[in-house]
């Protein structure tokens, strides 16, 4: 796999700061990119608005002089920086010293927590992407589409970051919860634990036929999916018939380790790419000669809640004509955000680029249509789960980026699937006559033969 060498960090995490994940550490200061860009146009310096920045420090002034109480320096800095980005779009953001450390730990997957993925709302609101699978969030009974509008009896517009929901693990923290169709809100107190998010899981559903979930894409998913994928087919008697690649609720993360998946999965052919203003944001992923399933049919699980990294791999399979797509509409995250390093050790999150399917698509605010879409189990939406685009989808977020698809004609979010009942839908999908023979011939068709040892390249850090 040819992995375009970056010198900025390219994150696919569709996350909030205290809990994203991140690609890799940026390799030069961030004040030196726009003079080593040979494509910039000119210097950052000549297109400073002096003017604004003057206005901007003469309201700085007034506020620090005059507003009805003192203000702390350093905290009105922030705001006015997280505003900045803010206005931009959902996924920029700012990281101070301590969200740029849990930041890390989310990439490593321990932390101590709740375990929820978040984004947050321009009212600050907390909006829950996904809870992670059985940690505290997940058994409470947090649902995706959840607002959270206050942390231990204090309003989120009183909270500074999402620090308040980590802590020491048996701590208790109460979040006060907004449920659509739920006429009040509610509260929901949780014992905080160190969070050890095992991205992958697997078992056999029927001999032959392989299960492996992703709930997020970590820097180990790439190496742990191999291993889950040879045990598989080793119970198997050394040949799988088929797998199912849940990734539902799967709200992005490293984007080296997606690629790395789709790789594992791919004989040749292009993954993804990504396409910004200035070229260190432009990159291509190729797959390289190995299937490890050698041509066993392929169906990806999908729903509202996969978004970003999940989104790449399930269009890389699809666009190459290795998979069946399953589930609902996903959530449309197809941007990239690159993370600059700031001499006081704080970060910028910033949107550099969007990505694109191998047939050229981006996905932003429109998200992947699957070949066979699913409703909620009982055949209508589930009454606590997002049902519309208003509620739940990257093109409902205020300020969204806006995709080349986006307004289509019958537009409408997909739906949060879940339970069993989707994951034996693509059983009975992976079993389709045409599933097999798409499957073998593309195995007859592939040049080189599979390699069961195809090495996992280390993400860069």
């Amino acid at each position: 796999m040819r992995v375009a060498v970056l010198s900025l960090a390219l994150s696919l995490a569709l996350l909030s700061p205290a809990v994203l994940a991140q690609d890799a550490a940026p390799a030069t200061d961030s004040a030196d990119t726009a003079q080593n860009d040979p494509d910039a146009d000119e210097s950052a310096a000549s297109k400073v608005p002096l003017d604004e920045i003057r206005r901007f420090v003469a309201v700085y002034n007034a506020v620090r002089q005059a507003y009805v109480d003192p203000v702390d320096d350093k905290k009105l800095m922030h705001a006015a920086v997280r505003g900045l980005l803010l206005d931009l779009d959902p996924h920029s953001t700012y990281f101070d010293k301590e969200d740029a450390e849990a930041f890390d730990e989310q990439t490593n997957g321990a932390y101590d927590g709740i375990g929820v993925e978040l984004l947050q709302q321009p009212d600050n609101t907390l909006k829950v992407i996904a809870p992670i699978d059985d940690t505290p969030a997940a058994r409470a009974g947090i649902r995706a589409g959840d607002l959270i509008v206050a942390i231990d009896g204090k309003p989120i517009s009183t909270v500074d970051s999402m620090e308040p929901l980590r802590g020491d693990p048996g701590s208790k923290v109460t979040l006060t919860i907004v449920r659509e169709k739920v006429d009040k809100p509610f509260d929901v107190t949780l014992q905080r634990e160190t969070i050890r998010v095992a991205s992958v899981r697997s078992r056999m559903l029927e001999p032959g036929y392989a299960y492996i979930r992703i709930s997020t894409f970590q820097a180990d998913t790439g190496t742990d999916f191999q291993k889950n994928l040879e045990k598989l087919r080793q119970q198997a008697g050394g040949k799988l018939k088929g797998l199912v690649l849940d990734l539902r609720s799967n709200p992005g993360g490293l984007l080296t380790s997606a690629v790395q998946v789709a790789d594992d999965l791919l004989d040749k052919g292009t993954i993804v790419s990504t396409r910004g203003r200035i070229s260190i944001s432009d990159a291509k992923f190729e797959a390289t000669p190995g299937d490890l399933l050698q041509g066993a049919p392929v169906v990806v699980l999908v729903d509202a809640g996969s978004a970003s990294a999940s989104e790449v791999l399930a269009g890389a399979l699809r666009d190459n004509q290795r998979a069946r797509i399953v589930g609902s509409r996903t959530f449309g995250k197809g941007s990239v955000q690159t993370v600059l390093p700031l001499d006081n050790g704080d970060s910028v999150k910033l949107t550099t680029a969007r990505y694109y399917t191998p047939s050229g698509k981006s996905i932003q605010a429109s998200g992947i249509v699957p070949d066979v879409v699913l409703q909620p189990e009982g055949g209508e939406p589930d009454a606590d789960a997002p049902a519309s685009l208003a509620d739940y989808s990257e093109a409902s977020l205020p300020g969204h980026l806006h995709g080349d698809a986006e307004g289509e004609e019958g537009y409408k979010a997909g739906d949060v699937l879940p339970g069993d009942g989707p994951i034996a839908s693509a059983l009975a999908e992976l079993k389709q006559p045409g599933a097999v023979a798409k499957a073998e011939a593309a195995k007859a068709k592939a040049k080189t033969p599979a390699k069961p040892n195809k090495p996992v390249p280390a993400p860069t850090k």
